[in-house]
C-alpha cells in the first residue's frame, strides 16, 4: 500500500518533495477522471486531496469517495482543516479524547 495524492501541479509538489511517489496531476475539466484512475488503483492506501478541488466531482460520487474505505481518501486544507476530525476519520478512533469527553 502507498500513499497518493491528486491534484494541480503545485499542490502535488509539496507531497512529492516530501517522498509520495504515485501522484495524479488533475485539473477542474478531469479531475473526476483522475480521481476515479486513483480510487481503482489497487497500490494506493491512502490518498491524498486538496479540499477544495472535491467540487468537481458530482455529490453522489464526492461522497462514495469521502466514505472509501480503500484507498481512505484524505482532505488536506479548506474547510476540513480540524487535524483532530482527520485523524478520527482516517483511523477511526478519537486521539485526542480525554476522560472528560
Amino acid at each position: 500500500m502507498e500513499i497518493a495524492v491528486i491534484g494541480s501541479d503545485e499542490f502535488t509538489l509539496g507531497f512529492r518533495l516530501a517522498g509520495v511517489r504515485l501522484v495524479y496531476v488533475a485539473g477542474k475539466e478531469n479531475y473526476q477522471e483522475k480521481m476515479q484512475e486513483a480510487m481503482s488503483d489497487a497500490n494506493v492506501g491512502i490518498l491524498a486531496v486538496n479540499a477544495n478541488d472535491l467540487q468537481y466531482l458530482p455529490n453522489a460520487y464526492r461522497t462514495k469517495v469521502l466514505d472509501s474505505i480503500k484507498p481512505v481518501v484524505v482532505p488536506v486544507g479548506g474547510d476540513q482543516s480540524d487535524l483532530r476530525e482527520k485523524v478520527k476519520r482516517v483511523i477511526g478512533v478519537d486521539l485526542y479524547k480525554t476522560e472528560d469527553e
